[in-house]
Parts: structure tokens; C-alpha cells; sequence
């Protein structure tokens, strides 16, 4: 299911001085990027509205257009990447709008590995669990949720039974507004968020997405636009859960949860993000620090989740990082953080 289309104005304030902060790299592009994927400090990708995707190199210092051809009338809401040759990228829509499409060289040729046949499915998120394993989901079909599966690195895709994939709530949906629907951590586990049913759940898979269990969280949902918008795992226990309420203007309380036994159950955050969040990422190096981003700020939690603080307003839809070296000062193991969302924004994390 698509996230609203509404926006904020892109603007930032100061960062506070304790937190970290954005800096923004020009990109040349008016897209709206919801997908992102971080390969390290130096290296990104963006994939975004209009069939745009670019990559950087050089942090950010600039950008090179490497869309796939004949992409302008696809939605990009989701790119995984392996290095700086390699990346899947999932197009987004009702029927044969949701696409796969894999490149070995960069972005210079594309090659589409997936088109989904059926009007009824439309696909949200993709992820990995290593450079040959691993899913997509689509929005439910007959009542589950269909999952896609690869083996080869997303050069084919085989829909997996559904015979281990609880039902699916009336109204129930994924949201495709982070590319983080869909997460995994691990060789063999993944989490899937919804939203739009009458309460927000998170159904997790220990066998790469062959059978299921389901927990409710503690994100508001009984409403299409409202649950649970993206999830973060830095290992197969402690999990984040972020979303809300997309629209401009409306409130979105208990914005945020947490779960320490791999999502069977979640706790409201102690002092949540103030207002709806469409994505959220570990920091690397880190038990306990993570970000949220959304259409009106960035927030920090140093306790694994249990209370936030915004440190920026900038406008994000999408967050991810990168693991740098072990060792080293502080700013050198964030530094492979980075932030994407409309107009073209993309911004790397700084100390």
C-alpha cells in the first residue's frame, strides 16, 4: 500500500548541539526517495518517483544518474544494494507496475528479474539476508500476505506457499513508504510491519518467510493511513517499530515500540517520537542509539528505543546505515549513515 503523497516543507533548523546532524549533498534531482541503501560512508543509493536512482561514490559529492531505462513511469520505493556494482531496486503499484529490476555493473544496464502478473497483488518492500537470499512482500492476496523469494542474488523470484501465513485483518496492508516494511537480521530471520486493520501488527518469520507468527504492537492503527510504517532489528532480538498517522497536521501518539524477544511483544515507548515517523535504523557500532526520520524531523534514542529527541526538523522519508570500522572515534562509526526523502533531499549523518 502507498504512502501518502503529502508533503512538508524542506527546510531545517539548527540541530541541537549534543546530537548528531545531517549535512546535506546536492544532488541535482526533484525525485521523492524513499529508497535508500547505505554501502558505507563513501558509497550510497537512492531510488525514487519518476523511475530515478542514483548513486554516489564519493559521499555524496556527487551524483551519478543511473535510472534504468524506460523507468519514468515507475514508482521506486525500495533499493537493497550489495556494494557499489550491485543493487536490487522494487517498483511499487497494482499489478504489473511492481517491478524487480537487478544491476551487476553500477547502474549502467538494468536487468528486469520480476513483473508481477496478478492485478490483485501489489508489492511494497524487499529485503536480504545476504547477497543471494532473499524476499518481497506484497500487500494480502486471498487474505495473506504473498511473499516473494530469491535465491540467486534477485535474479529470479518464486512466490512461497502460503500455507504458514496467519490471515490477514480487513483493511490490513503493508506501507511502502520507507522501503522498510519488510527488514531482516541475520541468515534467516525477517519482520514484516502493517497497518490500515483494526490494530498495528508485526509478523515475523524464523525460515525466510515460510512460516509466520503475528504480534500486535502497541502503534495505533483502525484507520487506512495509520500503524506501523517501518521496523529496525540490529540482531535477531531488539527490534524498533516506528509509524503513525501520515497525514499533514494530524497527531500520531505512541509513535514508537520496542521489543527485546525478536517481536513477539512490543512496549510503547516511554517517550515516543512526537510525530509520525516513516523510518527508523540502528546506528552502527551500538546497542542502544537509533534514529527515526520523518516528514518533520529526525529523532535520536541513546536507551534502545524506550525515549526519543528530535535533533533535527529537516524533511526525511527514509533512513539507513552502514557498518564502518569497528574501532575509531564516534564520528568515524556513524558516518555511514544516510537520509533520503523528497525534492531530491539526501543527507549524510555527521558528529
Amino acid at each position: 500500500m502507498p504512502a501518502g503523497s503529502t508533503t512538508t516543507a524542506p527546510g531545517r533548523a539548527a540541530p541541537r548541539a549534543t546530537g548528531p546532524s545531517w549535512r546535506l549533498k546536492e544532488t541535482g534531482a526533484q525525485a521523492r526517495f524513499r529508497g535508500l541503501a547505505a554501502v558505507s560512508r563513501s558509497t550510497a543509493w537512492v531510488a525514487g518517483s519518476g523511475g530515478t536512482v542514483l548513486r554516489t561514490g564519493d559521499g555524496g559529492r556527487s551524483w551519478r544518474n543511473v535510472s534504468p531505462a524506460g523507468a519514468t513511469g515507475l514508482e521506486f520505493r525500495d533499493i537493497e544494494a550489495f556494494d557499489g556494482r550491485r543493487a536490487v531496486v522494487l517498483a511499487i503499484g497494482e499489478g504489473e507496475a511492481s517491478r524487480i529490476l537487478r544491476t551487476d555493473d553500477g547502474g549502467a544496464s538494468w536487468t528486469e528479474s520480476f513483473r508481477n502478473p496478478d492485478p490483485r497483488a501489489f508489492y511494497d518492500c524487499v529485503t536480504f539476508f545476504d547477497s543471494r537470499h532473499g524476499l518481497a512482500m506484497s500487500d494480502p492476496v486471498d487474505g495473506r500476505y504473498r511473499i516473494l523469494s530469491t535465491g540467486d542474488g534477485g535474479r529470479s523470484w518464486t512466490v512461497l506457499p502460503t500455507a504458514g501465513m496467519p490471515e490477514a485483518l480487513p483493511g490490513e496492508a503493508g506501507f511502502a513508504a520507507s522501503g522498510q516494511c519488510l527488514v531482516s537480521s541475520g541468515p534467516r530471520d525477517v519482520w514484516l510491519a502493517t497497518g490500515g486493520g483494526a490494530t498495528a501488527r508485526v509478523l515475523h518469520s524464523s525460515d525466510r518467510g515460510r512460516n509466520w507468527t503475528v504480534a500486535e504492537s502497541t502503534i495505533p492503527a483502525g484507520d487506512p493511513v495509520r500503524g506501523v510504517f517501518a521496523l529496525a532489528f540490529r540482531d535477531r532480538t531488539h527490534g524498533i517499530a516506528v509509524g503513525g498517522d501520515y497525514r499533514t497536521g494530524q497527531p500520531s501518539p505512541r509513535a514508537g515500540a520496542v521489543s527485546r524477544d525478536g517481536g513477539r511483544t512490543w512496549r510503547q515507548a516511554h517517550t515516543p517520537p512526537p510525530a509520525y515517523r516513516s523510518g527508523v535504523a540502528w546506528l552502527p557500532h551500538s546497542r542502544s542509539a537509533a534514529l527515526a526520520v520523518g516528514p518533520t524531523g529526525t529523532d535520536l534514542t541513546t536507551d534502545g528505543g524506550r525515549t526519543w529527541r528530535t535533533v533535527d526538523t529537516g524533511s526525511y522519508d527514509t533512513v539507513d546505515c552502514a557498518a564502518g570500522p569497528a574501532y575509531g572515534p564516534p564520528s568515524s562509526r556513524a558516518s555511514g549513515c544516510w537520509a533520503a526523502g523528497e525534492k531530491g533531499r539526501v543527507a549524510r549523518l555527521e558528529r
